[in-house]
């Protein structure tokens, strides 16, 4: 009997999608809103789910469709993304299978032949291609239950990831006008939230909006003063675990993933520039654990399901909070402890607001300007982080989250008039012609030949800050601009000039409050398993185990078992079958495949100690 018709066995007329839950997918419990989103979709009902990432979206239309008797398409934008998802649902034993450029002629049309035979119960496809008018005509005579639209946010015109072929899938509910539609996203503000409803053509839908918040994931924004060396100070606690780090260029990733492999660590980039079979080697490489660190632009991590990313670290801002929630939303997918890093510059803000004068579409640019300056806002801010991405989703939080770098190590302020006074003044000494770098030498006392070249070491203020380091005074100035005491001039170069507000300052007319600057930020490094309780070098003998496994099986190894089940059977050390199903995240089907070899390293493990 094969892995299927042992889960066809399990499901009956009688079975109630939390039987499902468990037996298939070896959950015991549904997150809160899942059950109702599969109710209404059971009903015939159309639905819009918002749920972050990692907060069980497939889970809404994948039990749906094991219970209603036809199948379910779901539409996604990712080859990776779908062959993901189906390998996942393979190794539970559900009938699962893609369409896509990757397969030859031949295997599309055996997929066919199992479509026409009901053999498969979840079908993955592309926008571009559903709509194609032959494969319309393919899988208009199939008896078709649910279509389920993932990552919906990208056929808003308002989203952050806007795509035209999402916008043709409302054409779906012409063709197939009693079929319900599933819209799925993890990022999507009011307006997003609205449009997607008009543009899919969503008939009095079922909407769930669950919890943004991701309290597992850490918030830290460190100032950026010499990002390389901030990043491989963190680095270096980290201790083999996987990551992705976020830059904006191309140029930047191979550099930075140059650089971390010549430090010894186990990185590679990955950009839209790379080779198709590169790209691929990379992401396959990281989901299952061979490569520990990708450096890449925003090209990689949609299709991401790798559930034991530990952290995400974005080396430049990113252009608006929505790619910002998703992207550090990789992290920690399995719900243990992670940590989403950002080095922040002030003086990208009008680098990156440049980017958005090449858009032609005067309301787009208008949607990517203001979002954007929600994002700086976001990185200028002094209050919770977490309060301001839950209130920017319309979660609003009343209470500070307490895991974050406000939280943790709240800012203090101290009376920075002489400081302000010393820095303010060397802009002015130097006629303000130049920019923070040369404001800082000359604050700092460098021998430089530039500054020699202009004089500027006979000037009263040369070295008068020379107690404090580069990065001080690069803070206290930014902090300057910040507050208006400042401007930089972006049209020659950024030198700094002094405005009216910097008068009454340098007269000490008042004092001024600046925040002390954090020149090393407090990252408190913990195990992030450290919840169960569980016994360590058991664990390792397991997640061996599962590596085996999955490299025998061409699989990830997360699609074995997460780092979560491991811990929890280094937790409980279950014996026998029995014990073995209330791991969570162990359904009948991995009973069988994988129970045996589990229990038996788990028993000889408890028989040596």
């Amino acid at each position: 009997m094969s892995e299927q018709q042992k889960v066809e066995t399990l499901l009956n007329p009688q079975q109630s999608a939390k039987d499902v839950l468990k037996q298939v997918f070896g959950y015991d419990n549904f997150r809160i809103g899942q059950d109702v989103v599969i109710e209404a979709a059971m009903q015939g009902q159309d639905t819009l789910v918002l749920m972050p990432t990692g907060g069980g979206k497939s889970l809404c239309y994948q039990i749906p469709a094991l219970l209603m008797p036809g199948l379910t398409i779901v539409i996604s934008p990712l080859i990776s993304l779908m062959q993901d998802q189906v390998a996942q649902l393979k190794a539970v034993g559900v009938a699962a299978a893609y369409i896509n450029q990757s397969q030859t002629y031949e295997e599309q049309q055996q997929i066919f032949q199992q479509l026409y035979k009901a053999e498969i119960k979840l079908l993955y496809v592309a926008p571009e291609r559903i709509l194609q008018s032959a494969f319309l005509e393919r899988i208009r005579h199939l008896d078709i239950s649910l279509f389920a639209i993932d990552e919906a946010h990208c056929v808003s015109h308002w989203g952050h990831d806007f795509r035209p072929h999402y916008c043709r899938l409302q054409q779906l509910k012409q063709y197939f006008q009693n079929i319900p539609m599933m819209a799925l996203t993890a990022t999507a503000d009011t307006a997003t939230r609205q449009d997607i409803v008009i543009q899919l053509g969503l008939t009095s839908p079922h909407i769930h909006t669950g919890s943004f918040d991701r309290p597992n994931i850490r918030y830290t924004l460190e100032e950026k003063f010499k990002p390389l060396s901030q990043l491989l100070r963190y680095l270096r606690q980290q201790k083999g675990q996987s990551g992705i780090i976020y830059c904006t260029s191309r140029k930047r990733v191979d550099d930075i993933a140059a650089k971390l492999s010549d430090a010894g660590y186990n990185a590679a980039a990955y950009h839209a520039g790379m080779e198709n079979e590169k790209r691929e080697f990379v992401q396959t490489a990281f989901s299952r654990d061979d490569i520990h660190i990708v450096v890449a632009t925003v090209a990689f991590g949609m299709g991401i399901n790798k559930p034991n990313v530990r952290f995400v670290v974005h080396y430049d801002i990113p252009k608006n909070i929505e790619s910002y929630y998703q992207e550090t939303g990789r992290a920690g997918r399995d719900g243990l402890a992670a940590e989403a890093i950002l080095y922040f510059d002030p003086a990208d803000i009008p680098r990156v607001r440049r980017f958005f004068e090449d858009i032609q579409d005067e309301q787009r640019r208008k949607v990517e300007e203001q979002r954007f300056s929600a994002m700086a806002n976001f990185a200028q801010a002094p209050t919770c982080r977490r309060q301001i991405l839950l209130n920017y989703f319309s979660e609003y939080q009343r209470e500070a989250c307490g895991n974050c770098d406000i939280c943790l190590d709240p800012p203090k302020q101290f009376d920075g008039t002489v400081v302000a006074q010393k820095a303010l003044s060397s802009v002015y000494r130097s006629d303000q012609r130049f920019g923070m770098g040369y404001i800082v030498e000359l604050l700092r006392g460098a021998n430089t030949a530039r500054i020699r070249d202009n004089n500027h070491h006979e000037l009263s203020i040369f070295g008068i800050g020379k107690e404090q380091s580069q990065e001080y005074w690069l803070s206290i100035l930014r902090q300057l601009v910040h507050q208006g005491l400042l401007r930089q001039d972006i049209t020659l170069g950024s030198i700094l000039r002094l405005t009216e507000a910097a008068r009454p300052i340098l007269k000490s007319e008042y004092s001024l409050k600046l925040a002390e600057p954090r020149l090393n930020a407090k990252h408190v490094y913990k195990d992030k398993l450290a919840r169960f309780n569980y016994d360590k070098q058991l664990f390792a003998k397991l997640r061996a185990l599962r590596k085996t496994i999955a490299d025998n099986e061409n699989l990830p190894p997360y699609v074995v078992f997460n780092d979560a089940s491991l811990a929890e059977m280094a937790q409980k050390l279950p014996t026998n079958d029995s014990e073995f199903l209330k791991v969570s995240g162990v359904g009948f089907t991995k009973l069988t495949k994988y129970g045996h070899e589990f229990l038996t390293t788990i028993q000889d493990y408890l028989a040596k100690n």
